[in-house]
């Protein structure tokens, strides 16, 4: 009885050094979000200078003033005394979570620095696209785009109807949260995870398959996962795993195809952040990228703006390759039988699954409060584009 006692008293104690570490980087990085740094504050001023410049000019972006200390916060995460933490899959995830967001916080200091600090440090985070990404990517350019996909993309809504839309689109879940709209955006709409807000661009022009579309991968994968983290013990969850960000994006892709929202249209566009993010690396200039995009790819000139503007936003940011290679675990997964119910819990990220499994049965996780109702209801399979996600490497 008395080892039994001990074994208990042990547990409590390393399960209140687990809480005390989580709580401790979470006071640090609970207001730092890097797509609100890194989302210029000019879009609008520098889209125009460089059509009317004819494509031979180098935007000059600005961004918002960092409001934290980054010195300071680099300091307190490696104070932390991992040490306490007797379980070593889960002090493991600590630390590997202090280097993952001391490098979001060097990514942050160093949007617009000289040098190309902030393209190094992106790729340090997020990483560059291997050969086999970059095939894939030409190997969906392949395939073209049908006519009957045309009538999809006609855009007749506003930002106002499209508000009206989330709202209904909300009351199928059982959590709240704001919509709110900015003209500091690259895509038509973002989630605040920091907020539990759905931002919406400005002066936006929507067709209703946008809209359709936007609800599953934001509403129904970034805020059922912004709300299902707010259930969990640890913030952790909340904050993000590492490489949360290719599986995050993975899934709320995967929603748009399993609610028979993802045309040949949609992975095109995947296909030519590969491309543009590939183009980065070899060196290619704001106006390369364009070029390529644009005059090679023919895609049309404000589309490939929006994409090489992703790309090339802060210096150099390799984020948008992993949407394709995210789709394509997931996918496997996916028709593999398994269930992604595990990733939805929070921020979570394939490569921690175990330890996800593991802080379920240390009793500091619970299952999913909120679902996505693409993960409910019977999929909606389009044979082409079932094929493509198939024969992808």
């Amino acid at each position: 009885m008395k080892d039994m006692n001990v074994s208990f008293k042990e547990e409590k104690l390393n399960q209140a050094a687990i809480y005390d570490i989580d709580a401790n980087v979470h006071r640090l990085v609970r207001n730092i979000e890097l797509l609100a740094y890194i989302n210029p504050l000019n879009i609008a001023q520098e889209r125009k200078n460089f059509f009317k410049e004819k494509f031979n000019y180098q935007p000059d972006f600005k961004y918002r003033k960092v409001k934290f200390k980054p010195y300071k916060l680099h300091r307190l995460f490696f104070s932390q005394r991992l040490e306490r933490i007797e379980n070593n899959q889960i002090q493991s995830l600590y630390k590997d979570i202090i280097y993952t967001y001391s490098g979001l916080v060097q990514c942050i200091e160093t949007i617009k620095e000289p040098g190309n600090k902030f393209y190094f440090n992106s790729l340090r985070f997020f990483g560059t696209p291997t050969e086999k990404m970059v095939d894939n990517a030409k190997f969906i350019l392949h395939h073209q785009v049908p006519v009957s996909e045309k009538a999809l993309f006609e855009k007749t809504l506003s930002t106002e109807d499209a508000i009206e839309y989330f709202k209904n689109f909300r009351d199928q879940y059982g959590f709240d949260f704001s919509i709110k709209t900015s003209t500091a955006m690259s895509a038509a709409a973002m989630v605040s995870n920091n907020e539990q807000s759905l931002y919406l661009k400005k002066n936006q022009k929507f067709s209703h398959h946008d809209l359709e579309l936007l609800g599953h991968h934001e509403i129904g994968v970034h805020l059922v996962t912004t709300f299902n983290a707010l259930e969990q013990p640890l913030k952790v969850f909340s904050n993000g795993f590492p490489n949360n960000v290719e599986t995050q994006e993975g899934l709320a892709v995967m929603s748009e195809y399993l609610s028979g929202n993802l045309t040949m249209t949609r992975l095109h566009e995947l296909a030519y952040r590969v491309i543009a993010v590939d183009s980065l690396t070899k060196g290619y200039s704001f106006a390369d990228t364009f070029d390529l995009i644009h005059n090679q790819y023919k895609l049309h000139k404000e589309k490939a703006f929006n994409i090489t503007l992703r790309v090339h936003r802060g210096g150099g940011f390799t984020k948008d390759a992993l949407y394709l290679s995210g789709l394509k675990k997931i996918y496997d997964l996916y028709k593999g039988g398994n269930s992604l119910d595990h990733l939805m819990m929070g921020k979570c990220s394939l490569e921690y699954a175990p330890v996800v499994n593991e802080l379920l049965n240390q009793g500091l996780a619970i299952p999913s409060k909120y679902k996505s109702l693409s993960l409910q209801l019977e999929p909606v399979i389009d044979p082409t584009i079932d094929f493509i996600l198939k024969n992808l490497k």
